[in-house]
């Protein structure tokens, strides 16, 4: 089975990044987590180390913005298959990332995307 790596970008999302980091430490696959920073203000950070085992890399430092958040996160992946994960998103079920695994087991698929439900 392919390795997913999962980035996620926060700056003061104290309200939301629980839910977030849950969803992904509940999926049934093993997940390379990783966590990029803005240096929020807020109890962000008190929130993840909370989640310690479950994220492969919490970094905290000034960024250029969300997208330069991403690249950092990027270049730290090392799994074969990448995904974005914002802060104040999570996954519904815990199957989401089984299911994309195995859509890029066809060698005819390079990307994937899913639906949003609001």
């Amino acid at each position: 089975m392919k390795t997913i790596s999962i980035i996620t970008v926060t700056y003061n999302a104290a309200e939301t990044i629980h839910n977030c980091l849950d969803s992904v430490r509940n999926q049934s696959v093993e997940v390379e987590h990783i966590l990029i920073d803005g240096m929020s203000k807020d109890t962000t950070l008190d929130i993840a180390k909370e989640f310690n085992n479950h994220l492969a890399k919490i970094i905290s430092e000034p960024d250029q913005g969300i997208y330069d958040a991403m690249n950092k996160g990027l270049k730290l992946a090392g799994a074969g298959i990448i995904g974005i994960l914002n802060a104040d998103d999570l996954y519904p079920s815990n199957d989401i990332l089984a299911k994309v695994i195995n859509a890029f087991d066809d060698p005819e698929i390079d990307v994937c995307y899913g639906n949003l439900l609001y």
